[in-house]
């Protein structure tokens, strides 16, 4: 029997994987786990090709419809999902970079879900930035690059065919090169126990004079190559929609616990309502409906007053995933505090998104917050 493939964000396709993510889940809270499986079910059903555009074998899904996508994979499970937006910051630089003969060897395969490709370039926009020397350095050698340093968040590194990858060359230029992992000099460490997400299996990728054919560069060398528009952005809209999936877990749980317990039905009201308000101005900024409608904001929405950039809409996802989720362990009470309950997991996923490409502002809005001095 053919699997349906996922060709819109209300296809029922999408909300059995979410189940099938669901179920799942609790195996990644595990030593060594990787959502090999998850990944496997995700690329049967067309996952891949949302970000991808028509010519190049791909849906090209709407923003909106992207975001409302993500914001159910990431309420079923956020490990998965996170590393589903890894692999797609890959193919969208691949997709768009200059090079050809990576565009035509690597995309057909990442599309299907037969190979694994990701992404290394915190240490270019907000990891690492106090080192007076950057810590990925590239030297342009007979039209080649060599590469030598570290890139220190790669996620799922030992899984992959290829990491992109961004170095900085003595003059300040930046490049984006698509390394196979296969290259000589290319060393990929164990990947730490985090706090929450260890089974995205993110740590350090290692190059001591990896010598990177001329081919495989997308990008560059130019400065700030981040800056110009090659593929997915980092953080934007995407980071804060799976921050509103996780809130959303935990708002589901708090709402099913307030059927047989009457204190919790006005917070979980109040939740409830909060973020629908946040997601419907998500929506709203991403400059368009999809195919599903985005519900027309009152002048005196808070949705709309508040919630004017993606920085805002940040600030107010994380703080809505931390309390959501602290909301959901106090419900829980004492068995919430049990390791395997999903209302602790919830909890420390949360702070996931204080460290996640989380731009100054954003940082010290929420900072500000905690400490009971936000505006």
């Amino acid at each position: 029997m053919p699997v349906e493939r996922i060709t819109s964000p209300q296809d029922a396709a999408l909300d059995a994987l979410c189940t099938r993510l669901a179920e799942l889940s609790p195996s990644l809270d595990t030593a060594d786990a990787w959502p090999a499986e998850q990944l496997r079910a995700c690329g049967a059903v067309g996952v891949f090709e949302w970000f991808v555009p028509h010519e190049l074998g791909g849906q090209a899904w709407h923003e909106a419809d992207l975001l409302r996508a993500y914001v159910k994979l990431a309420a079923a499970c956020l490990t998965t999902t996170f590393v589903i937006t890894q692999r797609i910051g890959a193919m969208q630089r691949i997709a768009a970079g200059d090079s050809a003969p990576a565009r035509e060897e690597l995309l057909p395969d990442l599309i299907s879900g037969g190979t694994f490709a990701t992404v290394g370039i915190s240490h270019l926009t907000t990891s690492r930035q106090h080192l007076a020397r950057p810590v990925l350095r590239a030297e342009e050698r007979a039209g080649d690059f060599v590469l030598d340093g570290y890139s220190p968040w790669v996620t799922g590194a030992e899984f992959a065919q290829h990491v992109v990858l961004g170095a900085t060359l003595g003059d300040g230029r930046q490049v984006l090169v698509a390394v196979p992992t296969v290259l000589p000099g290319v060393r990929i460490d164990r990947a730490p126990l985090l706090v929450g997400l260890s089974a995205s299996r993110t740590g350090a990728v290692q190059l001591e004079q990896v010598r990177v054919p001329r081919k495989w560069l997308l990008a560059g060398p130019m400065h700030d190559v981040m800056k110009q528009g090659l593929g997915a952005r980092t953080g934007g809209h995407q980071t804060s929609a799976l921050a509103i999936g996780l809130a959303t877990s935990a708002i589901e749980f708090l709402q099913r616990q307030s059927g047989q317990r009457a204190d919790l039905v006005e917070p979980a009201d109040a939740l409830i309502e909060e973020r629908e308000a946040l997601m419907d101005a998500m929506l709203q900024l991403a400059g368009g409906t999809g195919i599903l409608p985005v519900k027309t904001q009152g002048q005196d929405d808070p949705a709309t007053t508040c919630v004017t950039s993606s920085n805002e809409l940040r600030t107010r996802a994380n703080s809505l995933a931390l309390r959501a989720s602290q909301a959901a362990l106090a419900a829980a009470k004492g068995a919430g505090y049990v390791v395997g309950h999903p209302a602790g997991r919830w909890c420390r996923e949360a702070l996931f998104f204080l460290v996640w490409s989380c731009p100054q502002p954003v940082l010290q809005a929420n900072l500000c917050e905690l400490a009971g001095i936000a505006d």
